[in-house]
């Protein structure tokens, strides 16, 4: 299988330099630890510097593997075309008759949105999950026909599962989702503490808190290290508790007169799960609106988990039979998706609704970089039909679901383990968790810092970040095609989408070393044709030229395809020169 590697592709939103290359300067690595005995190693293979990102982590020791997670990631600006990332399993090739299981720490999608594709790739081993994100994969799954069933299992909490010479434990923990768990496991070296993603939450809605005495008594009896969420380590504070937010959302469905529009993430189940209950609390039926999120309703039905009325949720027909004061409309938009349902309902192209004044809209999610501008433009179409607007900023509305440096800190002094290894985040966070971890009093030489497909190695209760790597490259899913994708097929399309195509038709009669007739030419993005003609006709008149004057020089030419190539470079140079773009040129040569 080919994989293709984004690092090799120039960054268009940047102008930082990649760095990469002096990793082992930064990241302190040292060489691997000289013995043949058997060492404990510990692989990212997705999920470092990177956020919202392809989780995977192998665990591995002698002829035992344990990996945990296999997420997904969106694609960046500067790979068009691309439906979503996955991590590179390349270094379990050969290996998959030591892979003893795969863990899921949750059900969000860069934990588990690679699993359909990756467990194909390493030999479909068991899977272990709590019992939500387990029957989120098999939905899943289920979309792909040509692939194996997984070999699920339902994780339940605090049972021990023996999977080799591992013992693995899930735990629970509080998250923006049901069935969060952190992953207890006993190795050969010493327990390792995994806490997927998690906050700390005293007053959560919905479930437990977690069982920090728990957590406390795991620490008494040690921790060799602890794998730890760094995707709010630069955040200060503690994080707002979920049963502030819900006092919040209940005041403003007390005084809302007209509809109420919820928007968040489809995978916020928690929040969705407040705005039902509200909303049953307050008179109100509820239409749910985007694919993602109906089927996850659906979901925590089938498994049992709403705690909810199913007959609060209505179609569109009912709703729009419902004056609107009694319905509520959740709906994905949060980041401006083009095609959202709250997109839609801004612009007036949604069939079944529109915007009254007095009708309330919350944006219960934080906005991702990037995404501002969308939002504000729905915001702006929002306010000018007189709707009542609440999100985050103005109102604790929302809250993330990591923890926040104080909650960080008093992770490390509840768990006081003799390792940190800061996961998940940019590596500015995974420094700012490195910083926070010394403010309590732990030695920087016992913080790991790593880069994807880094190897870190555990010998004789002695831990380091090593000068070895494996292969961690982006896997890219475009359509049918996995990981399929050259280099030059990713410069292509950003040759096309920044500076568009140019192709120039020639009928040429090679025997007697003439052109039939001018060149046409068709630009797509390059130029409007009918706005550029002096530039148009400067191109027609240089590509004639050149053609004829090597056509002149008698074994110019072995082939269409020299003369094709002849006129890329000359045209190129001459269009940077004048345009200072860079189209891709496609010349086609018709011999007659």
């Amino acid at each position: 299988m080919k994989t293709y590697n984004n690092s090799k592709i120039k960054r268009g939103t940047t102008f930082v330099k990649d760095l990469s290359h002096k990793a082992d300067q930064y990241l302190n690595a040292q060489e691997p630890f000289d013995t043949k005995d058997t060492i404990l190693k510990i692989i990212p293979l997705g999920g470092s510097e990177e956020i919202g990102g392809r989780n995977m982590t192998v665990i591995e020791y002698g002829k035992d593997i344990i990996v945990i997670d296999i997420g997904m990631k969106f694609p960046e600006e500067d790979q068009p075309g691309i439906d979503y990332i996955i991590p590179n399993p390349s270094y379990l090739k050969g290996k998959e008759d030591r892979i003893r299981a795969v863990l899921i720490t949750h059900g969000h999608m860069d934990h588990i949105g690679g699993v359909s594709q990756v467990m194909s790739m390493i030999g479909n081993p068991p899977i272990y999950a709590p019992a939500l994100p387990l029957a989120m994969m098999q939905r899943r799954q289920g979309e792909f026909t040509t692939l194996p069933a997984l070999n699920g299992h339902i994780a339940k909490l605090n049972e021990k599962i023996r999977l080799g010479v591992f013992t693995v434990t899930f735990l629970h923990i509080n998250h923006s989702i049901p069935d969060s768990t952190m992953i207890k496991i006993e190795t050969p070296e010493g327990v390792i503490l995994h806490t997927g993603d998690f906050k700390i939450d005293a007053t959560p809605v919905g479930e437990a808190p977690a069982d920090l005495e728990m957590y406390k008594k795991i620490g008494d009896e040690g921790v060799l290290l602890l794998m730890s969420d760094s995707t709010s380590a630069s955040k200060p504070g503690r994080l707002v508790s979920e049963m502030t937010i819900q006092n919040n959302i209940d005041h403003i469905f007390e005084n809302a007169t007209g509809k109420i529009i919820v928007t968040t993430f489809s995978s916020a189940l928690n929040r969705i799960q407040q705005m039902i209950n509200l909303s049953e609390k307050y008179n109100r039926k509820v239409l749910i609106e985007g694919f993602s999120m109906k089927t996850n309703i659906q979901i925590l039905h089938e498994i049992g988990y709403a705690r909810f009325s199913p007959q609060t949720i209505i179609s569109a027909q009912e709703a729009r039979n419902l004056p609107p004061e009694n319905l509520t409309i959740i709906c994905t938009g949060a980041q401006g998706d083009e095609r959202s349902a709250l997109t839609r309902i801004a612009n007036k192209e949604h069939r079944n609704f529109q915007i009254e004044p007095g009708d309330t809209v919350i944006f219960s999610s934080s906005v991702i970089p990037g995404n501002e501008e969308s939002v504000q433009k729905i915001k702006d179409a929002l306010a000018k039909q007189r709707a009542n607007i609440i999100h985050y900023q103005m109102m604790e509305v929302h809250v993330s679901g990591h923890a926040h440096k104080e909650d960080l800190k008093q992770v490390l002094e509840i768990i006081r383990p003799k390792y940190l290894q800061p996961i998940y985040g940019d590596f500015y966070s995974l420094k700012s968790h490195s910083d926070l971890a010394q403010e309590v009093g732990m030695p920087r030489e016992n913080i790991l810092l790593t880069d994807n497909g880094r190897v870190i190695q555990v010998y004789k209760g002695e831990a380091r970040v090593t000068t070895q790597k494996v292969n961690a490259s982006n896997m890219m899913v475009d359509g049918l095609g996995i990981g399929d994708l050259k280099e030059m097929v990713i410069r292509d399309r950003q040759s096309l989408a920044q500076d568009g195509i140019l192709t120039i038709v020639v009928l040429l009669d090679l025997k007697q070393s003439k052109i039939i007739r001018d060149p046409e030419i068709v630009s797509k993005g390059f130029v409007h044709i009918q706005t550029s003609t002096k530039l148009l006709d400067s191109i027609k008149e240089r590509v004639k030229e050149h053609i004829e004057k090597k056509l002149e020089k008698e074994g110019q030419y072995q082939s269409i395809e020299d003369i094709q190539q002849s006129i890329r470079e000359d045209l190129g140079l001459f269009l940077f020169k004048t345009t200072h773009r860079r189209p891709m040129i496609i010349p086609v040569i018709i011999e007659i």
